[in-house]
C-alpha cells in the first residue's frame, strides 16, 4: 500500500466520522420540528423493534409540529408508546388515524442540557478523528525504510497532521453553528 492510499483512507473516514456527526446533530431537539427527532425512537412491530421512518410516513406541516400517519393504524398505540418512552420530552396526540406532536419551547435550562450534549457528540467525534490519525500513522510507520524514506515519511506525516486539523476544524464549526440553534428562542 502506498503512502497515498493510506492518505486517503484516512481521509475517507474522517469524512465519514464528521457525516455522522451530522446525523448526530439531527437528532438533539432544537426546538422546532424535524422528522430526524424520531430517527432513533423504535417501535414494536410483529416482535422486533423497528425504525419509526419504517412503520410510518413523517411529515412537517409547520415550525413547530410533526404528523406520524402509520403505514398500519394498528400501530397508532405502539408509536404512541415509544414516542412517551423515547426520553425526548414529546407528548404524542392520537385522533385515531394520526399522532400529531407539538414540539414545546426549550427552556433555558434544557438548552444548557442540549449544549452539552452536542459538545459530547463532538468530542466523541474529534476522538474517533485522532484515533484514524493513529491508525494511519501506524500504517506510514510500517513502510519505513522498506517502502518510504524517513523524510517522505515525515512529509507524510504532517500531510495526515493537515488532514486531521482540516475535519477537527469542520467539526468545531459544525458545533458553534448547532449550538447557536439549540441557544435561538
Amino acid at each position: 500500500m502506498a503512502t497515498t492510499e493510506v492518505l486517503s483512507s484516512a481521509e475517507e473516514h474522517m469524512k465519514k466520522a464528521v457525516e455522522q456527526l451530522k446525523k448526530e446533530f439531527q437528532t438533539v431537539r432544537t426546538g422546532r420540528a424535524n422528522p430526524a427527532l424520531l430517527d432513533r425512537v423504535e417501535v414494536e412491530y410483529y416482535g422486533s423493534a423497528q425504525s419509526m421512518k419504517n412503520v410510518a410516513n413523517i411529515t412537517v406541516p409547520d415550525a413547530r409540529t410533526l404528523v406520524i400517519a402509520p403505514y398500519e393504524k394498528s400501530l397508532l398505540k405502539e408509536i404512541e408508546k415509544a414516542i412517551t418512552n423515547s426520553g425526548l420530552g414529546l407528548t404524542p396526540n392520537s385522533d385515531g388515524a394520526v399522532i400529531r406532536i407539538v414540539i414545546p419551547a426549550l427552556t433555558e435550562e434544557r438548552r444548557k442540557d442540549l449544549t452539552k450534549l452536542v459538545r459530547k457528540y463532538a468530542e466523541e467525534s474529534r476522538v474517533s478523528i485522532r484515533n484514524i490519525r493513529g491508525g494511519a500513522r501506524d500504517d506510514l510507520k510500517k513502510m519505513k525504510g522498506k517502502e518510504v524514506s524517513e523524510d517522505e515519511l515525515k512529509r507524510q506525516e504532517e500531510n495526515l497532521q493537515k488532514l486531521t486539523d482540516k475535519y477537527v476544524k469542520e467539526v468545531d464549526k459544525l458545533v458553534e453553528l448547532k449550538e447557536a440553534e439549540v441557544m435561538e428562542v
